[in-house]
């Protein structure tokens, strides 16, 4: 198994009384694909956001327990939550490239944030970035188009690398996508695959195929509480939990 890169002691999420996430404690493993599987309310994407402190910005929001990153605690005294999201990247469900922008200076947006940067860098890592998720043959002869002009798989690649031009450690992907055609979403799970090489990945997804097909360890969750978390291939073959067995058979959920 890979070193842990992030590590969850009695995580408990509430928003005013709703307690949405039940004292869950696990891990993922560096340079691996973690699946969060679950119906839908369970408590997937409300936990995934815990891991680089989005709820700070809800006013209701009160977070409890440990997230270790590399042993650092993510909501220790003092921890700035900027810093933090620098080292945890997050890919949304529906594909947000900053719709005022070119597709060029999507790619730099985030890193044009932390520092400052002259040309030929930005060149560089737009080059980069956009190769590395499969989309600079695609965009190279129109790098200052809007980016709203892309198609949606396409969006969603760009927003990935935007995501990876700030070099972060872990990323975070809540069903990144569901939004998408059939080809789009076999893009996306190639690059996954790819990205897991030099990132950590934590996804959200509704969908159990996509689940088994990508991840290397899958979590289940249901009503806020973490019912079982292994290998992939263990959840999905002889999982230990008769709800697991049931979720994953389509008998509930």
């Amino acid at each position: 198994m890979n070193n842990i890169k992030v590590h969850l002691e009695s995580l408990n999420i509430h928003f005013g009384k709703t307690h949405a996430v039940k004292d869950i404690s696990m891990d993922f493993p560096e340079n691996s694909v973690t699946a969060i599987i679950g119906p839908s309310g369970c408590g997937k994407s409300t936990m995934l956001r815990s891991l680089n402190r989005m709820h700070d910005l809800v006013p209701s929001a009160r977070v409890s327990g440990k997230v270790l990153l590399d042993n650092d605690d993510v909501y220790g005294k003092g921890v700035d939550p900027v810093g933090i999201r620098r080292r945890v990247g997050m890919v949304f469900q529906k594909p947000n490239p900053f719709p005022a922008m070119s597709i060029y200076d999507n790619v730099v947006a985030g890193y044009k944030l932390n520092s400052r940067m002259v040309r030929s860098e930005a060149d560089d890592i737009v080059e980069s970035c956009l190769k590395r998720v499969a989309l600079w043959d695609e965009v190279k002869d129109r790098l200052k188009a809007n980016a709203m002009t892309l198609s949606g798989g396409q969006q969603q690649r760009l927003c990935i690398a935007r995501t990876i031009a700030v070099k972060p450690e872990v990323i975070l992907m809540d069903e990144p996508a569901s939004a998408l055609d059939p080809i789009s979403t076999l893009k996306i799970e190639e690059l996954i695959e790819e990205l897991k090489e030099r990132y950590t990945i934590i996804i959200v997804t509704h969908n159990m195929q996509q689940a088994a097909r990508v991840s290397d360890y899958t979590a289940f969750l249901y009503m806020g509480d973490l019912i079982e978390c292994g290998e992939t291939k263990k959840i999905f073959t002889t999982p230990e939990q008769k709800q697991t067995e049931d979720y994953i058979t389509g008998r509930f959920g």
